[in-house]
């Protein structure tokens, strides 16, 4: 990795964290609920730019080191798994533990559906 691409790759992880800051402050603002919708669409989205990047450097469309900046920077700051596992506990801790399920592991699957749906479009554009 040349320096060029690593400064760029600490820009967009940057970006990617405000971002994910905006996008879940938007959601608070718009959904009151006790689950964390703006968590939980963060890192769905997230999942799916993530796949479509990967299909579209495995297809030779997109050169690794955008995966590099976009990926990993941009993508890398925008979701979080430790905001989710901590949002969860919390649901315990509330007694919502429909919730908590919901969070653990029906955000868990529809993120990983999310992956495998983004890479599966990234391979056939």
């Amino acid at each position: 990795m040349n320096p060029g691409v690593f400064a760029a790759l600490c820009v967009a992880g940057g970006a990617g964290s405000a971002l994910r800051f905006f996008v879940d402050g938007l959601m608070r603002s718009r959904v009151r609920s006790v689950f964390p919708w703006g968590t939980a669409v963060i890192n769905v989205s997230g999942s799916l730019v993530l796949g479509l990047l990967t299909g579209l450097t495995l297809s030779s469309l997109l050169a690794p080191a955008w995966v590099l900046v976009l990926g990993t920077g941009l993508m890398g700051g925008y979701t979080t798994f430790s905001t989710a596992s901590i949002e969860t506990m919390r649901l315990v801790q509330e007694r919502e533990y429909v919730m908590a399920i919901t969070n653990g592991f029906v955000v868990l699957v529809a993120t990983v559906a999310a992956g495998f749906g983004g890479l599966w479009l990234g391979s056939v554009l």
